[in-house]
């Protein structure tokens, strides 16, 4: 019997989690749901963020200090960290524009969002995080009524918790002037960063600094911790890579728990939990091909001219496929090359240098899925993001995608790193999970249509991109060959 991919074990897992849900929804059953399965999905989420933190710090590290000497870098290595970096943005605010427009988690009952939010708040005094938006539901005994409905909290707990918070919420505003939020990506103690994940851009800041200060020293000095970094950093891939092994069942577990959690033993609960995760995976849908189909070909137009429109996508075919089929873009990244070489035109000088740095910095598709997921992840919950805490989604989601691995899956661990960056609760991403995947291979193919548009406009600026319109892509090209 042939052996059954990683995926579709994962899939089989969250549908017969979500099946499990259900039929414990109807029978009443959701409390031993609670009590004997759900715990193994919080074990997988505490795994995730075991590996997380210094994962992404690692990752950044070494990725930062293995583009070379910076005097090798030169004019071009500085146009294509600048284009990553702008492409990256640019897709973060489409995905927070696309998000705000449509309000995918304001699309459900307003009753399962109340409970959300009290869950929410309930979770936030009992991890000791802020309530992001000020406004604290357990303060009004009508909804506190309905908390000690769906939680085992006495009276005297939900009024200790809201008060608890009220307190929290005037330290942390206390003396803080405009400038605040800059001194705070700055740490005083690292190895106090690295244990309180609400610090998460106090550890990419040091990971940045770190990898910065590698590449002004001479090489051979380095290069032992160079190879320690590069070492380490694999050993937590791995550890990711044994995780999602087991996979299966804790998804299983995960979506189990937390659909039976948010519904309780109401059925229709879940029918609004999946109205609402519909419309999130239309909105995430929408945010990438508007990059695929409009901003990239837009800056083709602009930046580079010689190139039809759908002259690009003929040319880019085969590694958008792969793409899709492997949610790798390092698994892509040698049919991207040859798909830009071959038939964009593009020099190999600009390939070998520009696309294997977007193969590591560059997730563009991966950072509008998480500010799309984690505006979303809060109207479900009733909590009102401000810009400036939206802003820092856009700063973490951005970071954070340095050291985001090119393989299947790293965007979850990622996107645990950009909620906790905001104060939400990184379990949610198990409302997310059952379509993630489908979603996972969305975004790389943005990921490597970026790559391509970068390392071509990067091409035409250094007058090193030759595209003959007449040749066409090499239609013998085999994909799962290369795959």
């Amino acid at each position: 019997m042939k052996k059954i991919a990683l995926h579709w074990k994962i899939i089989i897992g969250l549908v017969l989690g979500i099946v499990w849900a259900l039929i414990s929804s109807q029978l009443g059953w959701s409390q031993f749901t609670i009590d004997w399965i759900a715990p193994f999905g919080k074990i997988f989420i505490n795994l995730l963020k075991l590996i997380a933190v210094p994962l992404v710090l690692f990752s950044i590290i070494s990725g930062v200090a293995n583009l070379g000497d910076p005097a090798s870098l030169g004019r071009m290595g500085g146009k294509t960290l600048l284009a990553y970096l702008l492409t990256t943005v640019l897709a973060v605010g489409m995905g927070l524009t696309m998000v705000n427009l449509i309000k995918p988690g304001k699309l459900i009952d307003e009753q399962s969002r109340i409970d959300n939010r009290i869950s929410y708040e309930i979770w936030a005094a009992e991890e000791g995080y802020v309530i992001k938006d000020g406004i604290n539901y357990l303060q009004d005994p009508e909804f506190m009524d309905r908390a000690r409905e769906i939680s085992d909290l006495t009276k005297s707990d939900l009024q200790d918790a809201s008060m608890n918070d009220k307190m929290k919420a005037a330290d942390a505003t206390k003396d803080a002037g405009p400038l605040q939020p800059l001194v705070d990506i700055v740490p005083d103690n690292f190895f106090s960063s690295l244990a309180d994940n609400g610090l998460m851009l106090q550890v990419i800041f040091f990971g940045l600094f770190f990898g910065i200060s590698m590449l002004f020293i001479d090489q051979k000095k380095v290069a032992p911790v160079t190879k320690a970094v590069d070492g380490i950093m694999e050993v937590f891939l791995k550890m990711v890579d044994f995780t999602m092994q087991a996979a299966p069942f804790f998804v299983f577990a995960l979506l189990a728990g937390v659909v039976s959690q948010m519904a309780g033993n109401d059925i229709g609960k879940v029918v609004e939990i999946f109205k609402g995760l519909s419309w999130y995976s239309l909105t995430v849908f929408g945010g990438l091909a508007l990059m695929i189909f409009v901003i990239y070909p837009l800056v083709f137009k602009i930046f580079v001219r010689k190139v039809s429109y759908f002259g690009f996508f003929r040319a880019m075919g085969p590694a958008q496929t792969l793409a899709f089929s492997t949610s790798s873009s390092a698994a892509t990244l040698p049919v991207t090359m040859e798909c830009v070489e071959d038939n964009l035109g593009v020099d190999k000088k600009v390939t070998s240098f520009v696309l294997p740095i977007g193969a590591t910095v560059n997730m563009d598709g991966t950072c509008l899925y998480q500010a799309v997921a984690v505006v979303f992840l809060a109207q479900l919950h009733m909590i009102d993001l401000t810009l400036g805490q939206q802003l820092t989604i856009v700063l973490t989601a951005t970071l954070a995608s340095i050291g985001s691995a090119a393989v299947p899956s790293a965007g979850l661990v990622m996107l645990i790193i950009v909620l906790e960056s905001v104060g939400l609760n990184p379990a949610w991403i198990g409302i997310i999970f059952p379509v993630d995947r489908i979603l996972d291979m969305c975004r790389t193919v943005v990921n490597v249509t970026g790559d391509a548009t970068v390392s071509s406009v990067i091409a035409k600026g250094e007058g090193l991109f030759n595209y003959n319109p007449n040749k066409a892509p090499d239609e013998a090209f085999d994909i799962e060959e290369n795959s």
